[in-house]
């Protein structure tokens, strides 16, 4: 889909999509304009994750954006563009790098994928300093789904009335992983045009032949 030296955009298979099985499927390829994509990525926010005892003595941590005007304008059109391609099966990734030093850079990863009208948004790392191993495994590039450390970070939008809420074990809570994925309703979501869906497939069975508004 994009990639430059230090960033990308891709797509990758999801496994826990079953091709016999189509209430798991994606509703991909699915077309949605970048201004939207720009509307998700804006309303995204990071919080430090607190325990109640800590919130009780210390209240709450500040909103973070979860994203630079520079990594939103990098990202907004080339996901816009990955959700036009990918099929039912696979998810949009992405990978954004800022090199610190030849074996040190601070990354922020995650996923994404839609259900009917229902973006999913998840966020795999949120700017942490990753050190190349020794040995050369480039972890982080490989499996941008996967966190590379304790993530210690709730994922929060605004407006929150977009939100779909999720449920999550306590064992997430108490790991700070309960907050790291988020569902939002992008009919929600104020824009100048309709989010738009291209049907996978017609009347006489063949792919991508018409597209449909949603």
């Amino acid at each position: 889909m994009y990639e430059d030296p230090v960033n990308y955009v891709r797509l990758e298979e999801d496994a826990d999509v079953l091709a016999e099985w189509p209430p798991t499927h994606h509703t991909h390829p699915f077309l949605i304009e970048p201004e939207k994509i720009r509307t998700v990525l804006t309303g995204l926010k990071v919080q430090e994750h607190r325990t109640a005892l800590q919130r009780w003595f210390l209240g709450e941590s500040p909103l973070v954006p979860a994203f630079t005007d520079e990594e939103i304008t990098l990202l907004s059109a080339h996901l816009a563009g990955a959700f036009a391609e990918a099929t039912y099966n696979e998810r949009v990734t992405f990978y954004l790098s800022q090199p610190q030093t030849f074996a040190r850079r601070i990354i922020t990863t995650g996923g994404l994928y839609i259900h009917g009208t229902e973006l999913h948004f998840l966020l795999g790392n949120w700017r942490i300093i990753y050190g190349i191993p020794a040995y050369g495994m480039i972890y982080d590039r490989r499996y941008p789904m996967r966190p590379t450390a304790a993530k210690g970070f709730d994922l929060l939008f605004q407006p929150a009335e977009a939100v779909i809420p999720l449920k999550n074990s306590v064992i997430d809570g108490i790991f700070a992983n309960a907050k790291d994925e988020l569902v939002v309703d992008l009919t929600k979501l104020e824009s100048s045009e309709p989010v738009t869906l291209l049907m996978r497939t017609c009347m006489n069975g063949q792919p991508l032949c018409s597209r449909d508004p949603s």
